[in-house]
């Protein structure tokens, strides 16, 4: 009878133990779990702290008697391993109830646990205010503070995705909120322009965002009350409340009485690291394909692994539910005699900004230059459906790709509706190994309500194409404020859209009006072209050099370049 211990519930752990039932009636499956609550939904935190999901109890996906009951696993929470004994194969396990110690042998173990939130050294940082979000205690915490405390002001540290859920949970509660972002962006895993798009709808929505801003030190001020509460006896319950001043890089003063750090996580390899199993340079347990640490008795998964990167095949290390279960299935599989190997990780995600969302997959821009990759890039601004049914939403969207072999790296979509169909279909194409040629020939569905008889891949298909084949020639929004004395701007835009914000110096030939007009440009300067999303331009482009003169088109049009500038 094979033996298999599992150290860590929720994605990973979970999802193999139930795998392993499924596979083998005759194993003996034990789960430890350090915390109170295995198998639970901790990308719903957030929005159980905002009101969204109004009952608790839907985050508990199971709970131990339901795993006993429905997979025969015996879950045991509060029950931290301590030690793995690699030669003798057995675990220490401390109850976290009463403090006792005991053994448990294995066949094979399973590492699932995860990774912790990272909290810098900050001065003042350790204080009754100030929280982090990885578990349902951490969100109990937080709702307390909110409920005593009853915060006139929120920050935020932080700018990815639990951060900014975490801003749109206190603007729901009504909680004015400041987000700290020490980079120039929100949402690294899109490139800056794209993010652009989020900057704006934050601030729309009366955030206050400050990017290229830290926090530098915390001073907490308590203050006390004193609740008396009636339960049979009378008890009296202390309540801490109190503000924190935040001292920021910029030198500037803040006064808030609640503090989220949400800069990010660390994968958790203490355990790993004591058993003497293999560390990556990036921090991460190392795992072969078949999920197997340097140790064959033992595998790993979720997030304190190094994975494949789908794209440069380098590892990667990526804090997805969406990899960290379906890593659990296979090291299940493998454990009890398949032969299944993991295919590399995408990173494909998506989170919600209030009205936006905001998604991609594969290599962004900034990833694709530290690795020293060439690549071409394309913009399109079109509707989500058919621009005269109503409801249509603008859905912008980058692709990158090998101006060789056109080989897709990855692709990014902003907009209020369609975005998650637009880069789930980009994430399928890419593990398809589909080339942006190929993406011309996609057939997805069309109905006026649902999509357009072109849809936004298709699209940005067609002007990858065109620039692979030199149909076209591009200039990116980046380039545009460095031009030189040989080239002169046109904005083929019509004279009215110009009260929305042009760029300074163009001149202004609306594209019906070019062929006749035609003759006021110079020949022997090169013509750079833009309209407000690059479809006019690319027909006035094509007019341009079909006369004889050297022209480029600036993709995606002015409204990247406005966007990149948010």
């Amino acid at each position: 009878m094979t033996k298999i211990v599992i150290i860590g519930g929720v994605a990973g752990g979970a999802s193999a133990a139930a795998r392993a039932r499924r596979l083998s009636e005759e194993a003996q499956i034990l789960m430890f779990e350090r915390g109170p609550f295995v198998s639970f939904a901790n990308c719903g935190l957030p929005y159980h702290i905002g009101g969204e999901i109004t009952e608790r109890s839907k985050l508990l996906l199971q709970t131990p008697e339901s795993f006993l009951a429905r997979f025969n696993v015996d879950v045991r929470v509060m029950s931290e391993v301590t030690h793995i004994d690699r030669q003798e194969k057995t675990v220490t396990i401390k109850n976290l109830t009463d403090g006792s110690e005991y053994q448990e042998s294995y066949d094979f173990l399973l590492l699932s646990p995860g990774a912790s939130p990272v909290i810098p050294p900050i001065e003042g940082i350790n204080n009754p205010l100030t929280h982090s979000l990885r578990n349902i205690p951490d969100m109990d915490k937080i709702l307390e503070t909110i409920a005593t405390n009853r915060p006139d002001h929120a920050t935020v540290v932080g700018g990815g995705f639990i951060g900014l859920e975490m801003v749109e949970a206190f603007h729901r509660l009504g909680i004015p909120t400041t987000l700290l972002e020490m980079a120039d962006q929100v949402m690294t895993p899109v490139d800056r322009e794209m993010a652009g798009f989020a900057h704006a709808e934050i601030r729309n929505q009366g955030i206050d965002l400050r990017l290229g801003t830290a926090l530098k030190s915390v001073q907490y001020a308590p203050t006390t009350s004193i609740a008396s509460e009636n339960s049979g006896e009378d008890e009296v319950h202390q309540h801490i409340q109190g503000e924190l001043t935040l001292t920021l890089s910029n030198d500037e003063q803040l006064t808030t009485e609640l503090l989220i750090m949400a800069i990010g996580v660390r994968p958790e390899i203490k355990l790993a690291q004591e058993a003497g199993l293999q560390i990556g340079a990036l921090g991460g347990i190392v795992t072969n394909p078949a999920m197997q640490t340097s140790d064959p008795s033992i595998y790993a998964v979720g997030d304190a692994v190094e994975e494949q990167d789908f794209v440069t095949g380098k590892p990667t290390i990526v804090p997805l539910a969406g990899p960290a279960n379906r890593q659990g299935r296979m090291a299940a599989d493998n454990m009890l005699g398949r032969n299944e190997t993991y295919q590399g990780t995408q990173g494909t995600a998506i989170c919600k900004i209030f009205d936006l969302a905001v998604a991609s997959t594969g290599k962004n821009e900034k990833q694709l230059q530290r690795d020293g990759i060439a690549y071409e890039k394309v913009y399109v601004h079109t509707a989500s459906h058919a621009s005269y049914y109503p409801g249509a939403e603008i859905v912008s969207f980058k692709m990158l790709f090998d101006p060789q072999s056109g080989k897709i790296f990855g692709a990014q979509a902003v907009g209020k509706d369609g975005i998650d169909k637009r880069i789930d279909v980009m994430a399928v194409a890419q593990r398809a190994g589909m080339t942006v040629e190929q993406l011309q020939h996609l057939e997805l569905t069309y109905a006026p309500p649902y999509g357009s008889a072109k849809d936004v891949i298709n699209q940005a298909a067609f002007v990858a194409t065109n620039l692979i084949k030199g149909d076209a020639v591009a200039i990116h929004y980046d380039e545009i404020d460095n031009l030189s004395e040989d080239q002169i701007l046109l904005d083929v835009r019509n004279p009215g859209e110009l009260k929305n914000g042009y760029l300074e110096g163009a001149v202004n030939i609306p594209v019906d009006q070019l062929r006749q007009r035609m003759n006021e440009l110079p020949k022997d300067k090169e013509i750079i072209i833009y309209c407000q999303v690059g479809l006019r331009g690319n027909v006035a482009y094509r007019q341009l050099v079909n006369n004889g003169y050297k022209a480029r088109n600036l993709l995606g049009g002015y409204r990247t370049y406005m966007f990149a500038n948010k």
